[in-house]
């Protein structure tokens, strides 16, 4: 039966259904109220967490490829302040060298080759410089396929970060790449790291060194308070450095420079120490060798000229001091430019060495030797009694130098020291002064002839002066003229006879009048022009022979020549000779060449060598001054020889002392042995005379003959010669 819509019943029925309605609808608008309350909340707390850890938020859109931004400003104050919205292309945003990148790790995430989107580029937010940043995120909506529509995530500015790797890179680049070993200890001083030049210094690999204390670099060469004051000091102060010596793992020692620095870093705060080490053994070494080289000759291993200096001025300042007196000696070898110049300076070099010793085994220790340079020497002597006690010690030098030096392979070189003394405080007040006046006081011992010592003294100043002068006006002998020769004749003892001359060289300046030899022939050896002058005083000697032979003088009668070492050394001296003898029409028998006894044992084994090309020739060979030397009977039987010339010194009391008549008879009768002729020089009275003819001397030259004159006057006394009466009566015309 249908119901009455007035019924009572339904209409409670519909009101019911409608207040089931509302009551459904409030509370699906209640809850929608509180989802949406929720999801502003949530996205509060996203936009909160994103802006408390500077993160960005970023949607793409798959088939649009378009981005969508929430960007937000760690720097801001409220929250509602942080939030900015923007929709940019991806091209746009993305720096182009880094878009390529960006897009493959998108489309690998899109296409499922990756599960994430990871990142890094450069982007451009509304025109600001590119900054870095690091982008992550995911698919986040796919259609009912599964096909990716949308990507979200988040992206962070790692521009600092960035840098911060750069940088930390390039600092571990640069630790690794350093000559110098780092380390890093903890507090115990155990390794902690160790660079690569650390295994490279101290031979431990850092495998090998991490976690080994320190202790295993210590060297023996420091106590162990020496290490320990050195970490409690890095301990108090936080730094420590200084030189120090060190052990390698193969137990070698190395000098080391070494740097240590705290730095914080350990766990809670503990402190760990920074060491830069530097291997400085060589460095140290370079710089020894540096100051060697800058103190003492290398050669000799003697102090230097600086060194001389810093000694001598020490030693004056302690004389000064205490009231004292000093001696400077200054030495000079005698003729070793031309040992030098024949030997080879190999060989000059050994010379060197032997002096340098033999000096310092007669001087000990107590005294200082210093080499200046070249063959010159000086001694000081200090605290002195008296001037004499500096004379003593320069005969000791030159007696030391009697025997001949020993150089390689046993070869023995006979050569003299001239020595020259200067006094403190007599001679002068600084270093300078001393070396300067003690070398003045050498060259006038050389001026003297050599192998002798000289004290200084004012007069010695214009002598060094003249000679200055003399050397100037040396050069030009040649040219003005001013050089000539005399000849002295020579006689027989056996028929009186006048058997030859010795040509005497003489120089006449016009500025210094008469020169006497020893004056200027030791200058023209120094300088070199005796090579010149030489030539020319053998020319005019087989020139002047050559005439008196065209006058019709016996060819019988020879002219001899002296030979300075310096022409002897010299390789073609022998052609010149052989030249001079073509040119002049001379025969080789009539030229005599006179060598003294110094210069032909300076180095006796090649002399003999050399002389033998004259002997070829056919000259005959003289040794002059003989006996004033130190020569060895087993090199004089070698060398070619002809005949020996005893000194005037020996001569000159043969008659009244037995000592220089029992070493002329000597001399006379082991040249006879050898079977050489012997001529004594400077005779110049009847009883030498009668001596010598006693004793068996073959012939005689000196003033009792004659005296040295020009070729003309020579020439006439020659010819008035009258053997006989000289004979008869013993004496000359």
């Amino acid at each position: 039966m249908p119901t009455d819509p007035a019924d009572p019943r339904v209409l409670v029925a519909i009101l019911l259904l409608l207040a089931l309605a509302a009551a459904a609808a409030l509370a699906y608008r209640n809850r929608t109220r509180r989802r949406l309350r929720r999801l502003g909340e949530r996205g509060d707390r996203l936009r909160m967490a994103l802006w408390a850890t500077g993160e960005h938020y970023w949607e793409y859109d798959v088939a649009s490829q378009a981005l969508h931004l929430l960007l937000l400003e760690p720097g801001a104050d409220h929250l509602s302040d942080v939030t900015r919205e923007q929709d940019v292309r991806l091209e746009r945003l993305v720096h182009p060298d880094d878009r390529e990148a960006v897009e493959r790790a998108i489309q690998d995430c899109v296409d499922g080759r990756t599960r994430s989107v990871v990142v890094e580029a450069r982007v451009n937010i509304d025109g600001q410089e590119p900054f870095w940043t690091r982008a992550r995120g995911r698919v986040v909506r796919r259609d009912p396929h599964g096909r990716p529509l949308r990507l979200a995530g988040t992206a962070r500015d790692v521009s600092r970060s960035r840098q911060a790797e750069r940088e930390r890179r390039i600092a571990a680049q640069v630790l690794h790449s350093m000559d110098e070993a780092v380390s890093v200890v903890d507090a115990s001083f155990n390794f902690i790291s160790v660079n690569r030049a650390f295994t490279r210094i101290t031979g431990y690999p850092a495998e090998e060194a991490i976690g080994r204390g320190a202790g295993m670099l210590d060297s023996d060469q420091h106590d162990a308070s020496f290490y320990r004051h050195m970490r409690e000091t890095l301990q108090r102060q936080g730094h420590w450095k200084g030189e120090m010596w060190q052990q390698r793992k193969d137990g070698e020692e190395f000098l080391c420079r070494l740097v240590c620095s705290a730095v914080t870093g350990g766990a809670e705060g503990e402190a760990q120490y920074v060491t830069v080490l530097t291997d400085v053994t060589r460095q140290k070494r370079a710089e020894q060798e540096l100051l060697y080289l800058a103190n003492f000759d290398t050669l000799t291993n003697l102090p230097n000229r600086s060194m001389l200096s810093e000694k001598l001025s020490r030693a004056i300042v302690r004389a000064r001091r205490q009231d004292g007196r000093i001696a400077l000696l200054f030495l000079d070898l005698d003729r070793f430019k031309d040992v030098n110049d024949s030997l080879g300076h190999a060989a000059g070099d050994r010379i060197l060495r032997a002096a340098a010793k033999r000096l310092q085994q007669t001087l000990g220790a107590q005294h200082t030797v210093a080499r200046l340079g070249g063959d010159e020497f000086t001694v000081v002597l200090e605290d002195l009694e008296s001037p004499d006690q500096a004379e003593r010690t320069a005969r000791e030098l030159i007696m030391a130098f009697e025997a001949p030096l020993q150089i390689d392979g046993g070869q023995e070189i006979a050569i003299s020291p001239s020595i020259g003394i200067s006094l403190y405080p007599e001679h002068g007040q600084v270093p300078t002064e001393l070396i300067k006046r003690a070398d003045t006081a050498m060259y006038q011992a050389k001026a003297a002839g050599r192998r002798t010592f000289m004290r200084y003294d004012d007069a010695m100043d214009v002598a060094t002066r003249t000679r200055a002068t003399l050397s100037g006006a040396l050069r030009k002998v040649l040219d003005r003229g001013e050089l000539r020769l005399a000849y002295q004749p020579r006689m027989s003892l056996a028929d009186s006879r006048i058997t030859g001359v010795e040509a005497l060289l003489r120089w006449s300046s016009d500025e210094h009048g008469e020169v006497p030899p020893a004056d200027f022939i030791p200058l023209a050896e120094e300088s070199g022009l005796i090579l010149e002058i030489g030539e020319w005083v053998l020319r005019e000697a087989c020139l002047m022979l050559g005439r008196w032979q065209q006058h019709g003088m016996d060819k019988g009668l020879s002219v001899s020549v002296n030979v300075s070492a310096l022409q002897l050394q010299r390789g073609d001296f022998p052609q010149v000779v052989r030249q001079v003898l073509e040119d002049t029409g001379l025969a080789p028998g009539s030229l005599e060449l006179e060598l003294t006894e110094s210069v032909l044992m300076a180095n006796a084994e090649q002399t003999a060598a050399r002389l033998q090309a004259f002997r070829d020739i056919g000259v005959p060979l003289a040794i002059d001054d003989f006996g004033t030397g130190y020569s060895s009977l087993a090199y004089l039987k070698r060398l070619p020889l002809t005949a020996i010339k005893v000194d005037k010194a020996f001569v000159d009391d043969v008659s009244t002392d037995p000592d220089d008549a029992a070493i002329t008879s000597t001399i006379i009768t082991m040249a006879h042995s050898l079977g050489l002729k012997v001529v004594a020089e400077g005779v110049e009275t009847e009883a030498q005379v009668r001596f010598l003819r006693s004793r068996g001397c073959d012939e005689i030259q000196g003033f009792w003959v004659a005296p040295p004159m020009d070729g003309h006057a020579c020439l006439a006394f020659i010819r008035s010669w009258e053997p006989r009466r000289a004979l008869a009566t013993g004496a000359a015309p």
